[in-house]
This record gives C-alpha cells, structure tokens and sequence, in this order.
C-alpha cells in the first residue's frame, strides 16, 4: 500500500518537473510566409499573436481566420515534438507499475 503511495507521488514529481520544463520552451507557429506568427510555450499556452497589418482587411476575414487556424496547428505539432525530446531527455516519465 505503501509502496504504490510511493509510486504516485513519484509520478507526480516527475510530471511536474516536465511541466516546469517544458514551461521554459517556446515555438513559434507560423502561416502565410510568416505573416501570422503565433508563440506558444511547451504547455501549449499561447503567448503572443502577430498578424500582418496587411492582412486585417475585412475582406479577407475567412483568410486571415484559416491563417490563424495554421499558426496555432503549426505551433502545437512543434510544441509536441519539444514535449518529446524533453521527455526523452528526462528519461521520460518513470511509469511504476501500480
């Protein structure tokens, strides 16, 4: 009983180590040649937006709502490859058998 207590807390300091980890990383998710740029930290929290004064045109609301769609796409795929090298980095989360 003991043990598996053990295990737990274990797994909960670990996760909160990769999460403190990846808190110290950021992306940048891009879209239209770089015209919208979206920051993301590792825990996927967006930090900032940059949309290109050229592209705020009310006629190109559907565009500019596709591009922004992309930068955020972008921004996780590459956020989600930084949570695995840090995960193997960290010799990935120690998972006990409970």
């Amino acid at each position: 009983m003991f043990d598996k207590i053990k295990q737990i807390k274990e797994l909960r300091e670990q996760a909160n180590t990769m999460k403190q980890a990846l808190a110290q990383e950021t992306v940048q998710g891009e879209a239209h040649h770089g015209q919208i740029a979206i920051v993301m930290d590792g825990n996927q929290e967006v930090l900032s937006v940059e949309i290109a004064p050229e592209l705020l045109d009310s006629d190109k609301k559907e565009d500019l709502q596709e591009y922004i769609k992309e930068a955020i796409n972008d921004a996780i795929k590459k956020v989600q490859r930084v949570m695995a090298q840090k995960m193997q980095g960290l010799g990935g989360l120690n998972m006990p058998r409970l």
